[in-house]
């Protein structure tokens, strides 16, 4: 493929200073005429331990500072934010936005239960996360913009992890095309000898939203090997919208109701005469009543969905780690991890789907009062009609085992990684056949629509009509008959097989430089299996899909270059070059990246590098249908609409530069401040149409807008849309990390204080067009949600047996581009700009005891007690389903925690 320019400038200089053979002779010169001096250092060398950091395949001492911005997140500070999972942490991090880790009907369909990252707003499957430095496999249910991302709930029991590393630069060079917006990688813990138990609970103040968490750890150590073995197991209770209304009615309100509407031959909709707000609807008149013959209202019966459906889905999971690692005594490790997450959703739904497909109640119908046959628009079951929840059900199992060698230089390492998530999603529709033949009279599993009567025998007609509820009742018999789940049963496979070397090539001022070698194949492979039903689109509402699956090989060689120019300077140079084959072609991406210590006090860092996203197998291949609210400029009325998005083969890769400038300052002991400056500028990114954005630009195009009644100005049913290769998208930044500890005779105190600041997030839509999209909530086009600033201001204090933290949250307020100033829908153009979102500032706090030390026992007691919103502050409201912004704010409100940690 044709890289850019700059891409292909770069990449010449850091392939030239990687490869350049003078200094493989210089190298070899060296060791030649300097044998015995350079023995003698790599004896000292190796009496320092080293380690591999995570932006680099060169072992490091633990006091090399790394030219990439590096965030760790120990367990320390896990256990000191109260996390009780991964999104747990992730939700706190500055840096993180627009992670979906609040999953609804209406921002998650199908992927309740689940939880992702989202470096820089870069989207879900921007992120590279790890695992002990190996790649997991991605969910085989997509996202609602068709992102297949890492789950970090199956990922691996909070128990059983020592850390957190955040690349917070591109690394693509270093571990391929999943790394544009950084890396996340999990490292657990190692040579662990002991047995601990933990028991959390945590109850929240609104409705019955509860959580437990039980979790167990146990590793055992011998001359030449360790074994650990992890387990937790997660119980959560959901919390639905009517037991913490932040909505306001019309907010997740359908015109789509039962009682519903009807249309009459003219096109005109008209509200069930049999009555409307009685039976629990709400009327919306498009006309002033009274003034259609007969009596008859023009306008809709509309329905309250919102009051069935969750913020909190009714979890539970389990998750199992197993480690395990033996010396040989010729200095070859040979180590081994097994995982296995179950993870079960159930989130709450409306009684039934709007019904898209305009069925037609014929003239004789016996409820029928219009004397002709009309379109019905509404559903099948609304007011006073339980609920049908969706399910997920995830399981995900992961292999890894590597070998690892030593040598005089440096080492060796040949691992395998085998990963799967099969993932089931379910969800009740009716069927458009069935219920159509239940209009005309036909209804009944054994009712024979070529030989029956309607209404005779075992053929009964489907009244929706108002009377349902009074003389003339349905049965059960003829709703089961048009009622059916759609059933997704996905399955997604991970296998890589990598190997690299690392060994030094010559002495420099600083130290030996260190080369690092390395090939990878990976191979990912996706079938999304919809039931017959969905496959012959036989849903009034989720419509359906064709089967998909397809699979993806990747070659690539890296390789890494690690010069210690002197005391004070150290380079990186890295190269990688992927090759995916097809249309997609190949790619040579390169970083560059430069520590400088001025000081001992003061030091500068930066890195350049380029990234390449391949199209995806669903992107290309795919294909899914998503429900998302809309705002109809035409009607001027907000729908619940089908959205159904098809693959696109003739998708590009897209293509992206990034680069970071920072420093770290310790003016005196103790005290520390680092900032970075980072910018990431993508081309032809990949991103699902905004259906908004499309509705916008053309909301009379029959062929992409589908309507009911009038195929022009009728109320909108579905979008037809797909992927595309938008123009750009820039965004840039500045991190702010400080922390300084004071000892006291009144303990020790730690305040620190994170800071991530926005500058710019400049979108080109292909139907939005360019959009400034920092400090935007960006709903009507292909970004995230963007608050400009987010800040953690925290302090610790810590004395004996006693510790204790605080940590005051803010995110500022930003622009709602859905709606207008004055509470009204952006249906179009707002005169008087955008609703405000408004800024939010929470507060968390925690208090722990060493129980154990306090009374001199045997086994270590730890009790934390800790609340996380502890003022209960609402979410801001937004004027949208469920009534906040699910990518930024938490809807649980107050939550109070104990932990009960044991350790022999």
């Amino acid at each position: 493929m044709k890289l850019n320019t700059r891409k292909t400038a770069v990449a010449a200089f850091v392939g030239a200073a990687l490869l350049c053979s003078p200094i493989i002779a210089t190298a070899q010169e060296t060791q030649e005429t300097q044998e015995t001096g350079a023995e003698s250092e790599k004896e000292a060398k190796r009496d320092v331990e080293l380690i591999l950091v995570t932006g680099s395949f060169v072992r490091r001492s633990e006091n090399f500072e790394s030219p990439s911005p590096l965030a760790v997140v120990d367990s320390v500070a896990i256990d000191a934010i109260g996390a009780k999972n991964i999104a747990d942490i992730t939700q706190t991090l500055t840096i993180n936005t627009g992670a979906e880790n609040n999953p609804d009907a209406f921002t998650q369909n199908a992927t309740a239960g689940t939880s992702n990252i989202n470096l820089r707003g870069l989207g879900v499957a921007s992120t590279l996360v790890l695992l002990n430095n190996k790649r997991q496999v991605v969910t085989a249910q997509p996202t609602n913009q068709g992102l297949n991302f890492v789950d970090t709930s199956s990922l691996v029991p909070m128990i059983a992890i020592d850390r957190m590393e955040v690349v917070k630069d591109g690394a693509s060079a270093l571990y391929g095309s999943d790394a544009v917006a950084g890396v996340v990688n999990f490292i657990t813990k190692r040579n662990y000898d002991g047995a601990m138990i933990t028991a959390d609970y945590q109850d929240g103040a609104h409705g019955d939203n509860s959580e437990y968490v039980l979790q167990g750890l146990w590793g055992a150590s011998g001359d030449n090997g360790n074994v650990m073995a992890a387990i937790s197991f997660t119980n959560r209770s959901p919390l639905f919208i009517a037991d913490r209304r932040l909505s306001r009615p019309q907010d997740d309100t359908s015109a789509l109701g039962n009682p519903g509407s009807y249309f009459l031959p003219t096109g005109t909709p008209i509200i069930d005469p049999y009555g409307c707000e009685e039976f629990g609807g709400s009327e919306r008149l498009l006309a002033p009543s009274g003034t259609a013959p007969g009596g008859l209202e023009v306008g809709f019966c509309q329905f309250d969905f919102g009051k069935f459906y969750s913020y909190v889905p009714d979890e539970s999971r389990l998750n199992t780690y197993v480690s395990a690692n033996y010396e040989f005594d010729n200095d070859i490790t040979w180590s081994a991890e097994f995982g296995m997450a179950r993870n079960r959703a159930e989130r709450g739904g409306a009684p039934s789907f709007p019904i898209l497909t305009s069925p037609i109640v014929p003239d004789y119908h016996p409820q029928n009062p219009f004397g002709t046959g009309v379109a019905f628009f509404g559903r099948a079951e609304g007011n006073g009609f339980a609920g049908d929840p969706a399910n997920t059900e995830s399981d995900t199992f992961r292999f890894s085992t590597n070998l690892q060698g030593v040598t005089d230089t440096g080492f060796w390492e040949v691992s395998y990684t085998r990963a799967v998530n099969d993932f089931m999603f379910q969800v009740p529709d009716v069927l458009n056949t069935e219920f159509q033949l239940a209009l005309f009279g036909f209804g009944g599993s054994d009712c024979n629509p070529v030989t029956g009567t309607p209404g005779a025998g075992s053929c009964e007609f489907f009244n929706p009509f108002s009377t349902s509820y009074t003389s003339a009742p349905n049965s059960d018999y003829v709703v089961d008959s048009f009622t059916a789940k759609q059933v997704i049963d996905s399955k997604s496979d991970l296998e890589v097989i990598e190997a690299f070397t690392s060994f030094d090539v010559f002495e420099m001022g600083g130290g030996f430089a260190a080369l690092a070698l390395g090939l990878q194949y990976r191979d990912q492979q996706l079938s999304m299996d919809y039931d017959a039903l969905s496959n012959q689109d036989s849903f009034t509402f989720v419509i359906g899909n064709p089967d998909i699956d397809g699979s993806q090989d990747v070659w690539a060689a890296f390789g890494e270059l690690a010069l210690p120019v002197n005391d004070n300077l150290d380079v990186q140079v890295a190269l990688r070059y992927e090759d995916y084959g097809g249309t997609i072609g190949s790619t040579v991406d390169p970083k560059l990246a430069v520590s400088y210590r001025a000081s001992d006090e003061f030091s500068l860092r930066g890195s350049i590098s380029t990234s390449f996203r391949a199209p995806t197998v669903f992107l290309a291949q795919g294909g899914a249908t998503t429900l998302q609210q809309l705002q109809d400029p035409v009607q001027g009325a907000t729908a619940f609409v089908a959205v159904r998005t098809e693959g696109n083969e003739d998708l590009k890769p897209e293509e992206s530069t990034a680069y970071n400038i920072g420093f770290s300052y310790e003016p005196f002991r103790d005290l520390s401040v680092e900032v970075d400056y980072w910018n990431f500028e993508f081309e032809d990114l990949i991103i699902q149409e905004n259906a908004q954005a499309v509705l916008n630009a053309d909301p009379t195009n029959t062929d992409r807008v589908i309507r009911a009644g009038d195929p022009v100005s009728g109320p909108v049913l579905q979008i037809n849309n797909t992927y595309v290769n938008a123009s750009s998208l820039e965004t840039s930044g500045i991190d702010f990390v400080t922390s300084y500890k004071i000892e006291s005779d009144a303990g020790i105190f730690t305040p620190t204080l994170n800071a991530t600041y926005i500058t710019k997030y400049d979108l080109s839509d292909p139907q939005a067009g360019n959009i400034d999209g920092a400090g935007r909530r960006n709903f009507n086009n292909i970004g995230t949600s963007s608050p400009e600033l987010r800040m953690n201001l925290g302090l610790a204090w810590k004395h004996d047996v006693h510790a204790a933290n605080i940590f005051v949250r803010y995110i500022s307020s930003y622009d709602d581009d859905q709606n207008c100033a004055d509470g009204t829908a952006n249906a179009g153009g707002c005169a008087n700009g955008f609703f405000e979102v408004d800024s939010q500032v929470t507060v968390d706090a925690q208090y722990n005891i060493d129980i154990g030390s306090l009374y001199d026992t045997e086994q270590r007691y730890v009790l934390t007690i800790g609340g996380i919103n502890l003022f209960d502050e609402e979410p801001p409201r937004l004027f949208t389903n469920s009534g906040f912004d699910s990518k930024v704010h938490d809807p649980r409100g107050r939550q109070i925690y104990a932990r009960l940690a044991v350790e022999f």
